[in-house]
């Protein structure tokens, strides 16, 4: 009977989606994958017997090797789908699980890990305690970015640019999963914003690509700044003044440096691949949750 290390890997992709994210196929295959296959329109409750199909379907010594990723753009989703598999696996069918629905897990780890290391240099207790407010928090990688940045002992606020009860909905899901409280406020007008600035020492903008959320006269009344990160890569920036390679530019306006998209995305695509290329490698079952995908953000230099 061949050892485990020599049984071919499959990864197997899934999304609600109508198409499986050519990103995700792509960094599957530079890990190493050579069998990938997609799944599309799959439902919740499709979940478990998919699952049990993959680990019924090879030898026990081959279940490590058999890898289930999730994807999509709904974390909330996400979560729900991982769970599921995760309780339909027993010893010893055991496989791999790792969901990033629109690379949301990767990238919002590694905007707070990105942050953390900044804070870290003037402030000595890092993220705990640190008040921090997301904007566009509605998204995918905003809410997700609210989770890992609590869990870090962040005062979090989740920023509405519409009304409050889009982002309390959020942080009702957060508390329910994750037993973590974070603050909902809405900024609707320009006014609203430069009202809310100056209590944060973190700003994440997370809102959608090409629109600008805070501009240079919300920066000049954030006296208390300390780092500001956005993922928006599409000009303009999501918040003014910050370059796309920026790690960790002096703001031109205010106080506080800058972390842009691409240095965002430098660390994303080094994390996603690093735990792809494990789950491909792996000879023990991985669950890849949260924590999982943050502590590899801290320690990876990208």
């Amino acid at each position: 009977m061949a050892d485990s290390a020599s049984i071919p890997p499959i990864l197997h992709i899934i999304t609600p989606l109508a198409h499986v994210s050519p990103f995700d196929v792509n960094m599957a295959a530079d890990a190493g994958y050579l069998t990938i296959a997609q799944y599309s329109r799959v439902k919740p409750e499709e979940v478990r017997d998919l699952t049990q199909d993959m680990m019924f379907s090879r030898a026990p010594q081959a279940a490590p090797r058999t890898g289930l990723f999730i994807g999509g753009k709904d974390a909330a989703l996400a979560f729900d789908m991982a769970n599921e598999a995760k309780a339909s696996i027993f010893p010893p069918f055991e496989i791999s699980i790792f969901p990033d629905p629109a690379g949301s897990f990767t990238t919002a780890a590694a905007m707070i890990a990105k942050v953390e290391q900044a804070l870290v240099k003037v402030r000595a207790d890092g993220l705990k305690g640190a008040k921090v407010q997301i904007y566009g928090a509605t998204g995918v990688v905003g809410s997700v970015a609210a989770v890992i940045a609590a869990s870090a002992g962040a005062d979090v606020t989740l920023v509405s640019h519409r009304e409050v009860a889009a982002v309390e909905e959020k942080a009702r899901d957060i508390k329910a999963r994750f037993g973590l409280d974070v603050s909902c406020t809405a900024a609707v007008t320009d006014a609203d914003k430069a009202a809310l600035v100056p209590s944060a020492e973190v700003i994440l903008a997370t809102g959608k690509a090409g629109v600008q959320i805070l501009n240079a006269a919300h920066l000049e009344a954030a006296k208390n700044l300390i780092v500001a990160a956005d993922v928006n890569a599409v000009p303009p920036a999501g918040i003014a003044g910050i370059g796309a390679h920026d790690a960790a530019a002096q703001l031109p306006h205010g106080i506080g440096i800058g972390i842009g998209a691409l240095a965002i995305g430098n660390l994303k695509y080094a994390v996603q691949h690093t735990l792809l290329k494990r789950m491909c490698e792996t000879t023990t079952p991985l669950f890849i949750d949260l924590p999982v995908v943050f502590e590899l953000a801290r320690t990876l230099d990208a």
